[in-house]
């Protein structure tokens, strides 16, 4: 009998212990009496507990209370009154932390002081107008120190290498409730730029000392350091570059910082192959582009590139020959030569050569905008639909184009802008008088790191001359994956009577899309286009679709498949598959 009564007494023990383990496993905690900022902060510091370290234990409530304590002395409030309650509901445990934070601590006297130059420097005067406390505010250490990073970092940013806080304190009187902030920097004397030496380059020093944005004895900026990284980059002559302060050096430079920029060149080639194609009714066309480039050929920077396009319906080949000037960054001179060879598979409606030889002239604006003047010379031999003919053209010309990015290959905001007007006339040998005007634009934006709208509008238009009158590369024509998708490649235009392409005189389409990530670096999309190519009376087309995007290491993956709403009386909505690689912009 005394076994038995022995044993059931073990028994119950270990079924109160596993009880209790249990309940103990799901308990959890609640935080009430505080909100806003407060509470933000509270559980901030309570998140180093994870849901299964929380505990009914005073052990772990003295835990709690020493952290909530210090998130909220971080705001201000040092008298907080903070009581545990154990609740046992039907279902698990509860632990109950009521907090009451209590009055808030405020200045009674705030001292803070500019020494040195920064005492006259604009942007530090600003910054203490924007961050500093005032007397009466309450305390918060988390702005404390947020206007002692941006002090120093700003120090950094423009030069003022010895900088330091000579004092930085904020005494609290807790009984009294009461503050007092003492924060004096010192920014001593604001360093400037000194001499520059360049080493590893392949191209004469001069042509380099042009990318310079500033003069020796400017004062230091760390954005033109960016700047002038950037200016070497834009070159495509180096394959690395460092641009290195000499600050072992600036006890003995009197006040100015050396700079070492340490130069690798570039691989005299580099080869770059993009393929694509887009489906329609069955028929595939095939894409391939390869650019040859040749960075640099001589000390002086010039450069060759060479692009080869091939397709079903069009055989390009380009070379370009480009000498910059003393300023290489923002002006220089290019030559080209180039052969197209067109034709329509579906159709037979368009075939033959374009031979072009141009000049030009670039310089990069103050504003940002590319200026370029140039002269080309076209002689082409065509048929289009019923029409052969030849043109011999000699056209000057003019655009305007800027381009604004941010966030890498695939932006996360940015815009290209295109204007460009060209002319010719019969006074200086051409076939024919007319005037043709480019324009497009395209924007990107994002919302939240996990959306995107881009956007597309593309206009066109010929002067003083039917189109009929022009060869076929000078004509309108919209249809494709940069057009308008759901339709096949430049198979928007008017037709003649056989219902074979002419080009148009007029060009106008425009597209909106909005692209969704779905994890990491892909992205779903869905789009709508709209314009059309046309002489007389525009026939507007829609094209609607969904893609998929991804974000590779070389750029945009672009897959749409499109769907063209206005084939025409009597032909079904059409389905065209696009794949296409490359910038947006």
């Amino acid at each position: 009998m005394i076994f038995s009564v022995r044993a059931l007494l073990i028994a119950l023990l270990s079924l109160t212990f596993s009880f209790v383990t249990v309940a103990e496993g799901q308990t959890r905690l609640q935080i009430q009496g505080v909100s806003g900022a407060a509470r933000d902060n509270v559980e901030l510091y309570l998140a180093n507990f994870a849901n299964g370290d929380v505990s009914t234990s005073l052990r772990f409530q003295a835990r709690l209370e020493q952290e909530a304590r210090a998130a909220l002395r971080a705001l201000g409030y040092y008298h907080p009154n903070i009581e545990f309650r154990i609740e046992r509901p039907a279902r698990g445990t509860t632990l109950v932390m009521a907090i009451e934070q209590g009055p808030i601590t405020r200045y009674q006297q705030v001292d803070i002081q500019l020494l040195g130059e920064a005492a006259t420097d604009a942007d530090f005067i600003t910054l203490k107008e924007r961050l500093a406390p005032k007397v009466g505010d309450g305390v918060h250490h988390g702005r404390y120190e947020q206007l002692k990073s941006s002090m120093a970092n700003l120090a950094l940013r423009k030069g003022y290498f010895k900088a330091d806080f000579t004092q930085h304190v904020i005494a609290v009187s807790e009984a009294r409730q009461e503050a007092r902030l003492t924060l004096h920097f010192d920014s001593g004397q604001r360093y400037r730029f000194g001499d520059v030496r360049f080493s590893g380059s392949q191209i004469e020093e001069p042509r380099l000392f042009s990318l310079i944005p500033f003069q020796s004895g400017d004062p230091y900026l760390a954005s033109q350091l960016g700047e002038f990284n950037q200016a070497i980059a834009n070159t495509n002559w180096f394959g690395s570059i460092l641009i290195e302060p000499d600050s072992e050096s600036l006890e003995d430079s009197e006040g100015t910082v050396p700079l070492h920029v340490k130069l690798e060149p570039r691989a005299r080639n580099s080869m770059e192959l993009g393929v694509g194609f887009v489906e329609a009714q069955g028929q595939k066309d095939g894409r391939i582009k390869l650019n040859w480039n040749k960075p640099w050929l001589n000390s002086k920077g010039h450069s060759l590139s060479n692009r080869l396009a091939l397709s079903g319906k069009e055989q390009v080949l380009e070379s370009a020959y480009r000498l910059p000037l003393r300023n290489v960054s923002q002006d220089f001179y290019q030559f080209q030569a180039g052969v197209k060879n067109f034709t329509n598979r579906e159709n037979r409606d368009s075939k033959g050569q374009d031979y072009t030889i141009a000049a030009e002239r670039h310089w990069l604006l103050s504003n940002q905008w590319y200026r370029t003047v140039s002269l080309r010379w076209l002689y082409s031999e065509f048929t289009q639909a019923e029409q052969e003919d030849r043109s011999n053209l000699l056209m000057p010309g003019i655009s305007f184009t800027r381009s604004r990015s941010q966030g890498g290959l695939m932006p996360t905001r940015g815009d290209r802008l295109l204007f460009a007007l060209e002319t010719s006339d019969r006074a200086w040998g051409s076939d024919n008088r007319f005037i043709r005007f480019r324009g497009r634009v395209n924007y990107i934006n994002s919302f939240g790191s996990d959306h995107r709208v881009v956007t597309r509008l593309d206009a066109g238009a010929i002067m003083l001359e039917e189109a009929t009158a022009l060869p076929p590369s000078l004509r309108f024509f919209a249809g494709g994956d940069g057009s308008i998708r759901g339709y096949g490649y430049e198979r928007v235009a008017p037709r003649d009577d056989d219902d074979l392409l002419l080009g148009g005189r007029y060009m106008l389409t425009g597209s909106a899309e909005y692209q969704y990530r779905v994890t990491g670096n892909w992205w779903l999309a869905t789009f709508a286009d709209y314009g059309s190519a046309w002489s007389k009376d525009p026939d507007w087309k829609r094209g609607v679709g969904v893609g998929v995007r991804w974000a590779s290491p070389i750029g945009p993956v672009r897959l749409d498949f499109a769907w063209g709403l206005d084939h025409g009386t009597g032909k079904s909505r059409q389905f065209q598959l696009h794949f296409s690689l490359g910038p947006e912009l």
